[in-house]
């Protein structure tokens, strides 16, 4: 589902010595903090988290199936998260009947699948009548840049093209909604680029499975400040206009019969 190379800094961040920094990233926790939400005034009887990767959104329910076309990711995964079901599959051919879930969720995937249009009609099509499917994407082509390019992103979206994509997948748009703004694309840009200068330092070849001491250290200064930070996020998407909105997240329900 993913391109063909995967995305490079999520490998980055799975060389065992940086995986344990991964999920403090502060754009990670917002969206997890939105999408959980979400879920928790839905009370959902079965969730499929489409791409999944290291960093799933749904970290607090049993009753949930990950999805990854990274068998190497999803072990990983696996061996971190234990509840729930993992499924290595390509999300423009989920294995799962007509219907199976009552909610999906799929962030920050579709900019890494060529065929998106095709990953969003597998996220309509595998929820029940009356089912929500959860979807973050990147905002505004005008910012995509050297960091998408990067991290491989095919793309990033204008409000028409999302929900244009989200309509013909069968679902009706019940809401729109701010994520992140620009202060996230100029931290994220400066983030990047600087993985990008220290995996052409160190190598990116060590895959020990295991933290670094060095990482182990730095990891609860990393916590808290990507916890101020997310502070600070939070308040650039309050206080930004839409048109500024560097992710936001669509809430597409699938209407009963």
């Amino acid at each position: 589902m993913k391109h063909p190379n995967e995305k490079r800094f999520e490998d980055f961040f799975e060389e065992g010595k940086y995986v344990v920094l991964k999920n403090y990233l502060y754009n990670y926790q917002i969206r997890k903090r939105t999408i959980q939400g979400i879920l928790d005034r839905e009370d959902p009887r079965l969730v499929l988290e489409v791409g999944s990767g290291l960093s799933p959104m749904i970290t607090n329910r049993d009753a949930v199936v990950y999805s990854e076309l990274s068998f190497r990711a999803l072990a990983t995964l696996k061996r971190q998260h234990a509840p729930g079901m993992h499924v290595v599959a390509d999300g423009t051919r989920l294995p799962f009947k007509d219907g199976a879930f009552s909610h999906t969720v799929c962030s920050e995937v579709l900019e890494h699948v060529e065929d998106d249009q095709e990953a969003v009609n597998e996220l309509g099509r595998i929820l029940e009548p009356g089912g929500v499917a959860c979807i973050t994407v990147p905002h505004r082509q005008f910012y995509f840049a050297a960091d998408d390019r990067f991290v491989r992103h095919f793309r990033r979206y204008e409000d028409r093209d999302i929900l244009g994509k989200v309509e013909t997948a069968g679902l009706r748009v019940r809401r729109l909604a701010k994520v992140l703004g620009p202060l996230e694309k100029i931290t994220m840009f400066s983030t990047v680029m600087a993985f990008s200068l220290l995996q052409r330092v160190t190598g990116s070849s060590e895959r020990s499975g295991k933290p670094s001491r060095a990482a182990l250290l730095i990891a609860p200064f990393f916590k808290w400040a990507n916890r101020a930070f997310a502070i600070l996020a939070r308040l650039d998407a309050r206080i930004m206009p839409w048109a500024l909105s560097t992710v936001i997240l669509i809430e597409g329900e699938k209407p009963k019969p």
